[in-house]
């Protein structure tokens, strides 16, 4: 199962929790890249301990404007090979039917944001290799580029650090974990070998939460050992733990909602909202007594889109008179469709880290209700509770 970004470690393909861009760098194969504004905090820390030890200490005698040339062109491709990692993941995604919608850069790596399950294990594993491969590629490019004799110094230096990062990362990263890339190779595996998914993601999130807990742990005692580096370490730890058990939460979730469909957890004919309506006339005759999060668009009695409350507050007050329902809506085509009959849990990662967690749903075309992510938690909070009655009905 795929859902939306999550924020993890470098090298990790997110499943769940929103990290949209703060700056957009642009497009490759129509996938959009973009930076999150905490990337430059660690751009910052990284080309600043280049340039003041990591590469004095490599190679003395050089310019501290050299230094500093140095440091920040490594970041730059540092970065860049995350760019490329990430573009793996994503690139092989598409390929298997899966909907990209970005690539960010943010304090702790790259993070690629897809929407909806893995069509198969085999399609899983395809997906989580391909990033390391690339890895694996500018590694053994960035160090056979170094040992060429006669080539300049900085370029020495520069393809000598990349390739020798590239490696330490890779193998991190393969580290048979979620949501490490090797976890989901192995969840992958398990899911082949079992097919059931469930199963595979508790199994392969229990190695996650304990490796995310040694690291936690082992950075802790670094840090009262050595100094403050080993807070990093542990930072990233309890992303580790935190991505894992989101990892095996989201594996519960679909167990339980296994064999339902958007028709048992929709809502039938909710509240709409004209589109010719004021905002504000909106705001009072549709929104006051309800109080809902969106609303399905209508006109003429058909459904042309979808309304989200926040957006009409972000109006300034004196032109909600003047503006219509339909100038702030999102079009139907834009909007988040999904089939009656579609399964639940598929339902809930192509709605998790969309920016309403709802959407229209269909039946042959003609929009029949509207499912949210609150609608399918209540769902799997209401098998939970009959999980659990039969649980003990069984023990007495």
């Amino acid at each position: 199962m795929r859902v939306e970004e999550r924020r993890y470690p470098r090298g990790t393909t997110s499943p769940g929790g929103p990290l949209h861009s703060t700056v957009t760098l642009g497009r490759v194969r129509g996938i959009e890249l973009g930076i999150h504004w905490t990337w430059l905090i660690v751009f910052v820390l990284i080309a600043w301990s280049l340039a003041a030890s990591v590469f004095p200490d490599a190679e003395p005698g050089l310019s501290d404007g050299e230094y500093w040339a140095l440091g920040v062109g490594a970041t730059a491709l540092f970065f860049g090979s995350l760019l490329l990692h990430e573009l793996g993941h994503a690139v092989v995604a598409q390929r298997e039917g899966m909907a990209i919608d970005g690539i960010t850069l943010w304090l702790f790596g790259g993070v690629a944001r897809f929407r909806g399950m893995f069509p198969s294990a085999g399609a899983e594993f395809r997906i989580a290799i391909a990033g390391p491969l690339v890895t694996l590629a500018v590694a053994g490019l960035c160090l056979g580029l170094s040992a060429v004799p006669g080539v300049p110094v900085t370029v020495e230096l520069l393809a000598g650090w990349l390739g020798g990062v590239s490696v330490a990362l890779l193998v991190f990263n393969l580290l048979p974990a979620l949501p490490l890339d090797g976890g989901r190779v192995l969840r992958s595996a398990l899911w082949a070998r079992s097919g059931d998914f469930s199963a595979a993601t508790r199994r392969a999130g229990a190695l996650g939460e304990f490796f995310g807990r040694f690291l936690i742990f082992g950075g802790l005692a670094l840090f009262i050992l050595a100094g403050p580096g080993g807070l990093w370490l542990a930072l990233i730890g309890w992303f580790v733990l935190s991505a894992a058990q989101a990892e095996m939460a989201i594996g519960v979730a679909y167990e339980l909602l296994a064999g339902l469909s958007v028709a048992d957890a929709m809502v039938r004919h909710p509240a709409s909202a004209p589109a010719g309506l004021t905002l504000q006339r909106f705001l009072d005759d549709v929104f006051a007594p309800t109080h809902y999060a969106a609303y399905p668009v209508v006109d003429d009695n058909e459904t042309v889109g979808l309304v989200a409350v926040g957006d009409v507050l972000a109006v300034p007050a004196d032109q909600r008179y003047e503006q219509t329902v339909g100038d702030a809506m999102v079009p139907r085509a834009d909007a988040v469709t999904v089939d009656i009959d579609t399964p639940l849990a598929q339902a809930a990662t192509d709605l998790i880290g969309t920016s309403l967690g709802r959407g229209l749903v269909t039946d042959a075309g003609a929009v029949v209700g509207l499912v949210s992510l609150t609608d399918i938690a209540h769902e799997v909070e209401r098998r939970e509770r009959h999980a659990s009655t039969d649980r003990v009905s069984v023990g007495y």
